[in-house]
């Protein structure tokens, strides 16, 4: 028995120093081939991101508007004058950093309308606005023209108020125009509405599509079929005709799309 290990003894030693010999010649091979492999797998991960980012559609200006830091916004209304806006200014005053249509004292004779000076064509528009009085409309009036000789004009309105059978806040009406409500949701917007609080309108133009958002719900999202309808216009804050009432208005902005 020991003589059959001693015997077999200088065989094992050489097959084990020649497995060492091998390890060693081997073993920069393998660290190359583990590189390869890492860099592979990281050049792998990075086409599939850039592949995901390039096939995932990038948000919509209407998606992330709500989102948007407010230096991406102009102020319409500085809270102390009523620069760059033109109007009856005995229905529309300055107070408290508002912008005031209306009386509390006296009813509305006609609908009276406070415009931009200046014409505003693909946007997004936000404005706050509070009904006080036992009168129940106004609107925002957007893409839109004063009537020659007329207290009235003529365009679209993101509409603000109520209706014996509901709400019309966040409603799409044409104005002097169609006369009729172009789109609404009644019952998404009764649900949003908070009545005698102040509420946001934000208004997104671009080309032919028209979006309404009310207290950041979406109540209209309209595409205008007729192509002789004007793109473009004033920005014009309303109090409607009928008994004593004040809108209040503030926190009037544009960014320009």
């Amino acid at each position: 028995m020991n003589g059959f290990y001693f015997t077999i003894r200088p065989f094992f030693g050489q097959v084990i120093t020649m497995r060492h010999r091998i390890s060693r010649f081997l073993r920069p091979a393998l660290l190359i081939e583990r590189l390869v492999f890492r860099n592979c797998v990281f050049v792998i991960a990075v086409s599939l991101a850039t592949a995901l980012t390039l096939t995932i559609p990038a948000a919509t200006a209407e998606e992330t508007s709500a989102e948007s830091p407010d230096q991406a916004f102009q102020t319409l209304f500085d809270g102390k004058t009523l620069q760059g806006w033109e109007g009856d200014e005995r229905w529309f005053s300055v107070r408290d950093g508002m912008i005031v249509a209306g009386s509390a004292s006296e009813s509305i004779p006609h609908n009276y309308f406070l415009c931009t000076e200046k014409r505003y064509q693909d946007f997004e528009l936000v404005v706050e606005a509070k009904l006080v009085g036992k009168g129940n409309n106004a609107g925002v009036q957007f893409r839109t023209e004063r009537l020659p000789d007329d207290t009235e004009v003529i365009g679209y309105q993101a509409d603000i108020g109520w209706m014996q059978n509901g709400t019309c806040w966040g409603a799409l009406y044409d104005e002097s125009r169609r006369r009729k409500f172009l789109a609404e949701d009644q019952e998404l917007a009764a649900k949003v509405v908070k009545k005698g609080q102040w509420n946001e309108l934000r208004v997104v133009a671009k080309g032919k599509r028209i979006q309404i958002f009310l207290n950041g719900v979406r109540t209209v999202d309209y595409t205008e079929q007729d192509a002789d309808i004007k793109q473009d216009g004033v920005i014009a804050l309303q109090v409607h005709s009928g008994p004593q009432l004040e809108v209040l208005y503030r926190n009037v902005r544009l960014r320009e799309l």
